[in-house]
């Protein structure tokens, strides 16, 4: 290509990036006209679903490309990006939503539930919004957020709660667990992204940021509790989509070795597809202890992701010198801020590869990328999964960008004062 198709490319990428921004803000908008024009409602709800959004805008730009420059280099481009990550939530999500995962976890924060000094649905949903999230830094966040939104979905969003008080609930649970990744390296995909660039380890995640998320996620998680206290139903329910069946020991078992040998081999896409078909034979085997597999629902996740891999990936022009050009002070907030608007894992990246970059500017991106998380849908890449098994919770089966991002302002707050008081 030349000089003009190139910059002309960027130039469009952004106008679309922003169109597809400006759609997460619509969603809720295309549910209502799927009802006033319902000769069409296919097409509304179709582009009223929040995770086919950046997909959509993804496959519009590779047509771009294609037109103002070649198929060849369109096609070229859209096989340079790195799918492991959308391909890994997909993966994660559906094991860690099997019903022996999610059954075992429930039991046992029932358990807990029970030794806590509070009544038993207050416990509960106290555990699912701080417990859980805290676990993402070893079964990872996806993992966390998956196991999370099911646990909650019929205790906390549901009718008969406050549209208002889920959607606080929700920008808690989305922080929580964007925080809540910071004690190890593996977990949390903004600090994947830079640990091994920057030499950080488990034991500098924890002692750097670890214990101030830690503390940020007690806090949102009592304050939400606090708010939910009146509304809760008088006994928890199961998980979502349980039948309440019980599961042997050994088949939990099984799925849990299942669940951390993808969270291990995570950055080896063709093992953990391996892993994860390996699963499904045994689940098919085993179809008396399951109950159906959410594939819808994760491979909408993944073409959602895998569209902001695609849209994002040509954001570089304009985000690297954005980030490279504000100090330490600034760059926290300012990733803060830019997290709402694009996922928190590209956003270290682009930090990742300034040269030079000190110590404090490092933390800073950090802190604000993770603290930031969980503004929009995109912020962090478990989002979209706390969306998908969610939404029916909430008016109109669908969850607006604006409502979450009122919702998210007091936890994300909270974590912005742990990482910079403490």
């Amino acid at each position: 290509m030349t000089e003009t198709p190139d910059r002309l490319i960027q130039l469009v990428s952004a106008i679309l990036f922003a169109l597809a921004l400006v759609h997460t803000f619509a969603v809720k908008q295309f549910e209502r006209l799927s009802r006033r024009f319902p000769r069409h409602a296919g097409l509304f709800h179709l582009l009223g679903e929040v995770e086919v959004v950046f997909g959509f805008w993804a496959i519009l730009l590779v047509l771009a490309m294609a037109l103002i420059g070649s198929p060849g280099r369109a096609l070229e481009y859209a096989g340079s990006r790195q799918y492991a990550e959308p391909l890994f939530v997909f993966v994660i999500m559906v094991i860690a939503a099997s019903r022996p995962v999610v059954r075992t976890i429930f039991a046992v924060t029932q358990a807990l539930a029970r030794k806590l000094p509070l009544p038993a649905p207050l416990a509960t949903a106290w555990l699912g919004l701080a417990a859980v999230p805290l676990l993402g830094s070893l079964v990872t966040e996806p993992a966390a957020m998956t196991i999370a939104a099911l646990m909650l979905a019929p205790q906390i969003f549901r009718e008969g709660i406050p549209e208002w008080l889920k959607y606080f609930a929700l920008g808690v649970l989305f922080v929580n667990v964007s925080i809540g990744g910071t004690m190890t390296t593996f977990a949390a995909p903004p600090v994947l992204m830079v640990a091994d660039t920057w030499g950080w380890t488990s034991a500098f995640m924890l002692a750097t940021f670890g214990w101030k998320a830690a503390l940020a996620v007690l806090v949102n998680a009592s304050l939400a509790a606090v708010l939910l206290r009146p509304h809760l139903r008088a006994r928890p329910h199961g998980p979502s989509g349980d039948d309440g069946a019980g599961v042997p020991p050994l088949v939990a078992l099984l799925h849990f070795a299942f669940l951390g040998a993808a969270v291990v081999l995570a950055h080896h896409p063709v093992a953990f597809l391996a892993i994860f078909l390996m699963f499904l034979g045994f689940t098919q085997a085993y179809e008396r202890h399951q109950s159906p597999l959410i594939l819808r629902e994760a491979l909408l996740v993944a073409f959602f992701l895998a569209g902001l891999v695609v849209l994002g990936g040509m954001q570089q022009w304009w985000l690297q010198p954005l980030v490279g050009g504000m100090s330490p002070g600034v760059l926290f907030f300012g990733a803060t801020a830019l997290t709402a608007i694009t996922d928190n894992a590209a956003l270290t990246y682009l930090g990742s590869l300034i040269e030079g970059i000190s110590d404090q500017a490092r933390y800073s991106l950090v802190a604000g990328a993770v603290a930031g998380g969980g503004l929009t849908v995109i912020a962090n890449a478990p989002n979209p999964a706390g969306v998908a098994l969610l939404r029916h919770g909430f008016a109109d089966a669908s969850i607006g960008a604006a409502g979450l991002l009122a919702g998210a302002l007091v936890p994300t707050l909270v974590a912005v004062a742990a990482f910079t008081l403490l």
